[in-house]
């Protein structure tokens, strides 16, 4: 029997890694999907495969998201095809070498992909949201978001912008028909390790989680209407008592006069 038809999933660093479990878990659930990745090879390998075992379309579009004509076309697409219902921003780069150990191009370069890119589709998918009265976004941030020196500065602040902005477009838009869902990795086995110059095995097991793993609890938390999952976090008490302070300060942090501490001395 198959699922009842949830529209069109698309996408974004979908040939491998988290995107690729994304894939394959979206069309079980009933999504037809729009693959985006720069491999055309390994993107069409996975589609054969989704397509045989769950018979939903699933449509290629080879981009890179690091260039300005690659978000381009798949600007193009989130706004032209009204069978979009769910776009999972997952495409991003990172890196755990120093700060200041970094060349600054490259760190412009991550920044381009996972704040510029991540921002310019999510303009593009959210007006036909509204305009259609539903709409989901899934947008893959990482535990530095929360922890910005475990790993470089840039690649914290880029996985930051990314929790913040999902925060404030569900702030916007869930009374609209939009859901948001920023979801918050530790470690994972992909190929974002071998990529940054350090081999998975030099990872202690005990604190690497699988991607199918990974992406599973994250679905679980995307049903349960989270918008925030830590999929890592075994104390879910944890977060909301971060959450909970943080919203209580919130309109504490806008004064007319300074805090007492910081009067001069007479």
């Amino acid at each position: 029997m198959n699922p009842t038809y949830l529209g069109t999933a698309l996408i974004t660093g979908a040939s491998s890694g988290i995107g690729a479990v994304y894939a394959e878990r979206l069309a079980r659930r009933g999504y037809d999907l729009v693959l985006v990745a720069r491999n055309r090879e390994r993107l069409a390998a996975l589609a054969s495969r989704i397509t045989t075992e769950t018979r939903r379309n699933v449509e290629l579009l080879v981009a890179d998201l690091g260039e300005k004509g690659g978000v381009a076309s798949v600007e193009a697409k989130l706004k032209d095809d009204a069978t979009i219902t769910l776009l999972v921003n997952n495409a991003g780069v990172g890196t755990h070498t120093p700060l200041v150990e970094s060349d600054v191009d490259a760190m412009s370069r991550m920044i381009d992909l996972n704040v510029t890119a991540l921002t310019r589709l999510t303009y593009a998918a959210v007006p036909g949201f509204l305009s259609r009265g539903k709409g989901e976004i899934i947008n893959i941030s990482s535990i530095v978001a929360l922890a910005p020196e475990v790993l470089n500065g840039v690649y914290g602040g880029s996985k930051a912008y990314v929790l913040a902005f999902s925060q404030s477009l569900q702030h916007e838009l869930g009374a609209k028909g939009i859901r948001v869902q920023a979801v918050l990795p530790g470690a994972t086995a992909t190929d974002f390790w071998q990529t940054g110059g350090l081999p998975l095995e030099h990872l202690d097991k005990a604190i690497v989680m699988s991607a199918e793993n990974m992406v599973d609890a994250a679905l679980v938390g995307f049903d349960r209407g989270e918008l925030v999952t830590i999929p890592s976090l075994h104390d879910g008490d944890k977060w909301e008592a971060f959450e909970g302070a943080r919203r209580a300060m919130s309109n504490l942090l806008s004064s007319n006069a300074p805090a007492p501490r910081y009067a001069q001395a007479r």
